[in-house]
């Protein structure tokens, strides 16, 4: 496909109120078999702030070798809160932490739903632990309070603080995989629930190859309500992050080019790129790779803006720029007025949460490194039906086309979220 016939047909199809999905590919990629997370993992979100829990989505679309088409396919829920039937409550008290970031937030709540319900226990509101400083916030500094309590109303009880009797001491701690089973919950969480009527829960996520044995199925419908019905951004954050995105897609819309959001931490780069798959394979692309990567499946140097998950500019990324010249980081797309809070501050917790939002609602999203930010986004895009998600790989063919690279979670729909969503 040549660069000239990519712009012509995106310039027909791409508008500020719809995004051009991807899909219906067959092609499996190497990048997402080698996670150190399940491959299951997808998260909880709302588009700016309108819960996907009340809606139908977006038209799915596919890429073909010759340009986008529309599928004219909707993507709705598929559990209802009357399939939620009331539990049986008991006297105890089910706590979490949420930590390392929006990406694991989301899967922790989720977790945290389905043992409550299971147990009838009383939620109590979690706090932020930073990942960096160690510093605690309330849940409220980055999300919605009232959005999150009166979207489990009727499913668990949910209580901002301990009674004062049973507050005092550390409660017992349990360990949870994440997509906790039946089994798992009756013999691990329970019999301690019922001896100290308080838990505190954790979630681990457990490889890819794992087996978790157990009964999963009859909990999906307390997932999805966690995992998409729950978490919404505070009024602020979701402004810069409304006001970001506006910018980003002006800035390519307006040359009838797309936005890009590309995953590339230069810490975890530097932490994960020295390894291959078993193939041989690439596991990682630093900017330089990521850059040909994209040229050779026809995006326009020009017209193309790419936003990259980096605070400030890293010379790192100076290739890509060269490839790319429209390549920004937060620091240049952010509000002047806005940066002494949310990027100024020793804590990192706002600068991750603006960037998971951010490559959820990108034209296209591209991970430069597997992970649960690239399943949870992932999972986001899928609920919003925002479907163009490129895995990146090197490329040799010279009629490579970007419906080659289509992420295996929408190629194959083997991504939770399509448990949620028909």
């Amino acid at each position: 496909m040549s660069t000239m016939d990519l712009r012509q047909a995106l310039a027909g199809l791409l508008t500020l109120s719809m995004f051009i999905m991807l899909g219906n590919m067959v092609k499996k990629d190497h990048f997402d078999s080698i996670y150190d997370v399940e491959i299951e993992a997808i998260p909880a979100s709302q588009h700016a702030s309108v819960a996907v829990t009340e809606q139908s989505l977006a038209t799915v679309s596919h890429l073909s070798k010759r340009g986008w088409k529309e599928n004219g396919e909707a993507r709705k829920q598929c559990w209802t809160y009357l399939s939620l039937k009331p539990a049986q409550q008991t006297k105890g008290f089910i706590t979490f932490t949420l930590t390392n970031g929006p990406e694991y937030h989301i899967s922790q709540i989720a977790d945290a739903v389905v043992v409550a319900r299971y147990l009838g226990a009383t939620l109590v509101l979690p706090d932020i632990k930073s990942t960096k400083s160690g510093y605690s916030m309330s849940l409220g500094d980055i999300y919605d309070v009232q959005n999150f309590m009166f979207r489990l109303d009727g499913l668990v009880r949910v209580t901002r603080t301990l009674p004062a009797q049973v507050s005092n001491g550390n409660p017992p701690t349990v360990k949870i995989p994440h997509r906790v089973s039946e089994d798992y919950i009756v013999n691990k969480v329970k019999p301690i629930y019922k001896a100290k009527g308080i838990v505190k829960i954790a979630s681990y996520f457990p490889s890819v190859n794992s087996t978790m044995a157990g009964n999963r199925k009859s909990l999906d419908s307390f997932a999805c309500q966690g995992m998409f019905g729950t978490l919404q951004l505070q009024s602020e954050i979701q402004e810069v992050v409304d006001s970001m995105v506006h910018k980003l897609q002006t800035w390519s819309h307006n040359s009838n080019g797309q936005f890009i959001a590309v995953d590339m931490r230069t810490e975890m780069l530097e932490r994960g790129c020295h390894r291959k798959h078993d193939t041989g394979r690439k596991v990682c692309y630093q900017a330089q790779e990521i850059g040909e990567f994209l040229k050779k499946i026809g995006f326009n140097q020009e017209t193309t803006v790419i936003y990259v998950t980096e605070t400030k500019w890293n010379p790192d990324l100076d290739a890509l720029k060269h490839i790319f010249p429209r390549t920004y980081t937060k620091e240049s797309v952010m509000a002047e007025d806005k940066k002494g809070k949310f990027l100024s501050s020793k804590n990192s917790e706002f600068e991750k949460v603006i960037d998971f939002y951010i490559c959820s609602q990108g034209d296209v999203f591209v991970p430069s490194i597997p992970g649960l930010f690239y399943t949870n986004v992932a999972g986001m895009r899928i609920a919003l039906g925002k479907n163009q998600i490129l895995v990146p790989s090197q490329i040799t063919s010279p009629s490579a086309s970007a419906s080659d690279y289509i992420s295996p979670y929408l190629s194959q729909k083997n991504h939770f979220a399509y448990t949620c969503f028909c």
